[in-house]
């Protein structure tokens, strides 16, 4: 889809992806290694009470599971940004999650009328329903005309 596809209250729907405690651990060790995330004994008498995946790790796997949609693979141009990130839940090894985005503005560039912003509200779920995290991204997608 391009900039002109979109409309206000789209909705995306994402497959899943589960997670797993080696799939947790190699992506903290790599980035955001705090022993909630890269050491499953120490995590068992941290405040989450067992190994939880980075927020960061989440928020990579929100991006991944919407991009496999397809919706913006000839449209994208990138990202100036995100607003509203917040981790609403842990997530553990085995956690099945899945991704819907919602469109809540399109707006065309003034300066460059070949492109625009499409803003979505990320909801990154597990695989009881459970909002883990949420997000508005601002997506810089090519228009279909100027």
């Amino acid at each position: 889809m391009f900039l002109d596809d979109f409309k206000v209250g789209d909705e995306f729907r994402s497959p899943g992806i589960t997670l797993t405690e080696s799939q947790i651990i190699d992506f903290a060790l790599k980035f955001d290694p705090q022993p909630i995330h890269v050491d499953a004994v120490a995590a068992t008498t941290g405040p989450f009470g067992g190994l939880i995946a980075s927020g960061f790790h989440t928020a990579a796997l929100t991006f991944r599971l919407f991009w496999q949609t397809g919706v913006i693979h000839d449209s994208s141009l990138g990202s100036p940004g995100i607003d509203e990130l917040r981790w609403l839940k842990p997530v553990r090894p085995g956690d099945t999650l899945r991704v819907v985005a919602k469109v809540v503005e399109v707006r065309r560039s003034t300066s460059k009328p070949d492109r625009g912003v499409v803003r979505m509200a990320y909801t990154t779920l597990n695989q009881h329903g459970e909002a883990v995290m949420s997000l508005v991204g601002n997506q810089l997608l090519k228009a279909r005309s100027a």
